[in-house]
Parts: structure tokens; C-alpha cells; sequence
């Protein structure tokens, strides 16, 4: 297990400092390590003392937890109605979309999957990306798992840079071959900080911001009647 939890951490920043366009030298020097150290950190080879830790988060600006969210997974056997079979349940990478109609506008993200073992709970990250009117850009990240089921598939997500954000998300889990499927968001605003849910899609492959996205990202007349009859927010797998 700690060669696993090495192996995890050491990816973890290694992906971060990637993203974050910065060289092994230069993250090096920043905690007065030598290159091939910090090398060997991220390929799992040594493991890191908490102060190390701490200083390596620091310099990338994360909080170390977002290094250490190492989960260890349940021994949990997977139903035989999925099988294997799911073209969702064996995506490593989802894309996801939904419509915010306080600016009528698509925001999108990506959610990447650790399932390599093929359990029936696994970690999962989740960055959803936002634009601003003014064209500023932003990331929401987010931690958690994934736990699948023959007909949901549920995200429980943190958000790394606010601890009382905690966002599920449920997308129906189509046995048979689809490119995407519809879900419900679950959370807090990030404008507002109001609780909400929006209408989603997720799809194994990029979607192109159209109008025919934007209505399917949309509640339909008869999903508002459904919702009005029954006080309560559902959608169908309609795709």
C-alpha cells in the first residue's frame, strides 16, 4: 500500500505542477531540494516527510490535501449487470456540461476517473471551467468518488479551494452503447452561494458549444409539468 500511496501523491504533484507550466528545476530550487529528488518523489520511488509535503503544496498553491486524497477503495464486489460492460463505467475520462440560465451560457468540465482496478468505487477529480463576460477564466477543482450502480452512476465531490462546497452528481448509467447521457447536479453557487441543481450532460467525447446542446441542457415542458405535479427536481434518461 505505500508504494500505491507514494506512486499516488507523486502523480498527483507532478500533474499539478505541470498544469501549472512549472519545470522539475524550478520546483526544485523552490524547496531547496535537488532535481533528481524531486524526480523521484514523483515517480513514487521515496516517500515525502510532512514538512516536504507542506512546502511542495505551498509552492504550488494548492492545499496539501488535494496532494494526499488518496482513497483507499472498499472491497466492494461490482453487480454482474454491469460487467464490465458500461461504456461509462469503464470511462477514465467523462465530459461535462450543463446551462446556466442566469447568463445563457454552456459551462463545461472534465472529470477524470482512477479506475484502473475496476472497482466499484474509485477516485475521481472534477475541474469545471468558467468564463467570465469579460472573458476571465477560471477552474473549479473538486475531489472525491465515484460509486457505480447497474442504473446511476454517483460523483460525491469537495471543492479543494472551499471546504463547505460538497457538490453530488448523479448521471444515469446506460447499459447499452451511448456517446452520452443526462445527470443532475447537486450543490452550492458558486455565484451566489445559494443551494441549486442543474440539468447536465455527460458524454465520452467533447461536445461543440451549439444550440442544439444548449436544448438538450434545458428542462423540457413536460420535465417542468413532471417537477410541478410531484414538488421535486427529477430528469429522465432522455438523450
Amino acid at each position: 500500500m505505500i508504494e500505491d500511496i507514494n506512486s499516488y501523491v507523486g502523480g498527483r504533484i507532478r500533474e499539478i505542477r505541470k498544469g501549472k507550466r512549472m519545470s522539475i528545476q524550478q520546483l526544485a530550487d523552490a524547496i531547496n531540494k535537488s532535481k533528481a529528488c524531486v524526480s523521484k518523489y514523483e515517480k513514487g520511488e521515496i516517500t515525502l516527510d510532512i514538512p516536504t509535503l507542506f512546502e511542495i503544496a505551498n509552492v504550488l498553491e494548492v492545499l496539501p490535501e488535494r496532494l494526499i486524497n488518496y482513497e483507499i477503495k472498499p472491497k466492494v464486489e461490482v453487480g454482474s449487470a454491469l460487467g464490465g460492460t458500461s461504456s461509462f463505467f469503464k470511462a477514465s475520462k467523462l465530459y461535462f456540461y450543463y446551462c446556466d440560465g442566469r447568463f445563457s451560457d454552456i459551462k463545461d468540465g472534465i472529470i477524470n476517473i482512477d479506475n484502473e482496478k475496476g472497482g466499484a468505487v474509485c477516485p475521481a477529480s472534477f475541474t469545471i471551467n468558467i468564463k467570465t463576460d469579460s472573458g476571465y477564466a477560471t477552474e473549479l477543482y473538486y475531489t472525491g468518488t465515484v460509486t457505480y450502480s447497474d442504473m446511476l452512476i454517483r460523483f460525491s465531490l469537495q471543492n479543494q479551494y472551499n471546504a463547505l462546497e460538497e457538490d453530488l452528481l448523479y448521471i444515469f448509467n446506460p447499459l447499452e452503447y451511448r456517446d452520452g447521457t443526462n445527470g443532475l447536479l447537486c450543490g452550492i453557487s458558486s455565484t451566489d452561494l445559494l443551494p441549486c441543481a442543474f440539468k447536465c450532460v455527460v458524454s465520452l467525447q467533447p461536445l461543440a458549444h451549439s444550440d442544439t446542446l444548449r436544448e438538450r441542457l434545458k428542462f423540457t415542458k413536460k420535465e417542468l409539468r413532471q417537477m410541478k405535479k410531484m414538488n421535486m427536481l427529477t430528469i429522465t434518461n432522455q438523450f
